[in-house]
């Protein structure tokens, strides 16, 4: 017997209705990281002109906007987040020429681009960051955070991400400790400085001028900083100071980029990174709909394979972002900072299938991540390849297009080792499989862009066996029922027709009432 769910009661009506949705809300977005995605010229390392060469793979599959992880001028001490000039292109991944040809043929094919950008800090290496550190009377000095103290005593007991260390680093020359929430070579800017905001929208407006249709904004919570700088409470202890920075301060930084992008016409987007492990916080930062236009929201991404875990997630994530916020949530299960959802589930092909489901049935805008269509696992990094100071090396493993020896790359070894069964698991072989997990993922994506009630329409639970995560998502056009078993095979109480289905199985015919183990589908109950 499968005892029925007793849950609190949720109104999952947003207050809000979107009649006219922008096309964010609708929209399915897709994650490169430039250094793994494709190579244009046999080097171990992806460039631009890669990227544009393997667009087609991006439309064919049915997304609509691209997020370029970034690829400015950096001495790479942190793969790029350390940016020495935000208006240039490293010559690893090419020139600004090739970022235009890359922007132009995303448009040609109706994807938008966002691009990454990265206001908390800079690289050391930075023109604004030598110019601070080269003088206390220096022009650019009240650009960063700095501190007086000894030199032997941080001015308070935050931590850098990474390393564990203090976020305060010594700078001998003027006698200072400067501020950094991850690596020393990425000083904090300070947004309390005017300048500073300035140069900033600067920088957003040189891309709008090119024509980006948005940004991801890197730990946008971290902007703003307590000016009384005041200690991590003891509770906290062993976090660094990126995954608790939550202050008022940072809202008025973000309306003031906000006002920045609402000036260009065509509904430019900003899509923060929240990294606060809290969604009613999370929340806040959607403002009066005056600051992002969307969030990250990672408590789900920490999530386990579990229904009652997912279950509270998607009821907190309608809660605090949809009711309270009147927002429009975001959903992602892999990216480029964490392991991939298929090793973290488990490793298991059938479970990543039938998570796809989720992130692409929920109420909310999904956020996929370069190979996750073709049920990648993390690479297995031997110690004398790693090189990412998080540990982040075998998410970011360059994507195989075909199993011949290099993989589409024309090389032996890319800059990382491949990802596991890269031989059989690439675009190509998959593409000429039907039964595939890339044709599950552009089944579903066709099935989603065919649907208003999945873009856009309103969410409710059906009571279903625990095990069960099942919702009808419905508007003026009509509904769509997805169901994901976590468990136990389980009673769906649903007839209708299987539009797509995890394994393929029963696609097109009535809903047989059993839904089984690590089990999806989509259903048409009209």
């Amino acid at each position: 017997m499968y005892r029925r769910q007793h849950r609190h009661t949720l109104d999952t009506t947003p207050s809000i209705l979107f009649v006219d949705a922008p096309w964010w809300q609708r929209a399915v977005f897709y994650q490169i990281y430039p250094r793994s995605f494709a190579t244009s010229r046999g080097q171990p390392t992806g460039d631009l002109a890669g990227i544009e060469q393997h667009l087609d793979h991006v439309s064919w599959l049915g997304t609509d906007a691209v997020w370029l992880s970034p690829f400015y001028p950096s001495p790479m001490a942190d793969f790029g987040y350390d940016v020495a000039d935000h208006c240039d292109v490293d010559p690893l991944f090419g020139d600004l020429e090739a970022f235009d040809r890359l922007l132009a043929a995303c448009h040609r094919r109706d994807l938008k681009l966002l691009v990454d950008l990265v206001p908390n800090h800079t690289s050391d290496q930075h023109p604004w960051f030598r110019a601070a550190r080269s003088s206390r009377d220096d022009p650019r000095r009240d650009w960063y955070v700095w501190r007086d103290g000894s030199s032997d005593t941080p001015p308070n007991n935050w931590l850098a991400a990474f390393t564990g260390e203090s976020a305060w680093t010594w700078d001998d020359a003027t006698g200072q400790w400067y501020l950094h929430l991850f690596l020393p070579e990425q000083p904090d800017l300070n947004w309390a400085n005017p300048e500073v905001a300035e140069a900033m929208h600067g920088v957003m407006r040189f891309w709008l001028d090119r024509g980006v249709d948005g940004f991801r904004i890197d730990v946008v919570h971290g902007l703003g900083k307590d000016p009384a700088l005041p200690d991590d409470p003891p509770e906290s202890t062993g976090l660094p100071h990126s995954a608790l920075n939550d202050t008022a301060e940072t809202h008025d930084v973000i309306r003031g980029m906000r006002k920045v992008v609402d000036a260009y016409p065509g509904g430019r987007l900003v899509l923060g990174e929240v990294f606060l492990l809290s969604t009613e916080r999370v929340a806040t930062y959607y403002g009066n709909g005056d600051e992002l236009h969307l969030s990250f929201n990672f408590p789900p991404l920490f999530a386990p394979w579990d229904a009652s875990r997912w279950r509270r997630q998607v009821e907190d994530t309608t809660l605090y972002i949809a009711q309270r916020a009147n927002g429009w949530p975001t959903w992602v299960l892999s990216n480029h900072d964490n392991v991939r959802h298929r090793s973290r589930y488990g490793g298991s092909e059938q479970r990543a299938r039938a998570a796809v489901f989720l992130l692409l049935g929920l109420r909310g805008s999904p956020v996929l991540y370069a190979g996750e269509e073709l049920g990648l696992e993390d690479a297995v990094i031997p110690d004398e390849r790693r090189v990412d100071p998080g540990g982040r090396d075998g998410c970011r493993a360059p994507i195989p297009w075909d199993g011949a020896a290099g993989h589409g790359w024309g090389v032996e070894e890319a800059w990382l080792p491949w990802p596991p069964e890269a031989d059989a698991r690439n675009v190509a072989v998959l593409r000429d499989d039907a039964g595939s997990i890339l044709h599950l993922y552009r089944r579903l994506l066709t099935a989603r862009r065919a649907s208003s009630a999945l873009q856009t329409g309103d969410f409710a639970w059906i009571d279903v066996p625990e095990s069960i995560l099942a919702w009808r998502r419905t508007d003026d056009g009509g509904q769509r029922v997805v169901a994901v078993n976590m468990g136990e095979d389980g009673l769906l109480p649903v007839e209708g027709t299987v539009l797509v289905a995890s394994d393929g199985v029963g696609e097109g015919e009535a809903f047989g009432g059993v839904l089984g183990r690590d089990r999806a589908v989509l259903i048409d109950p009209s």
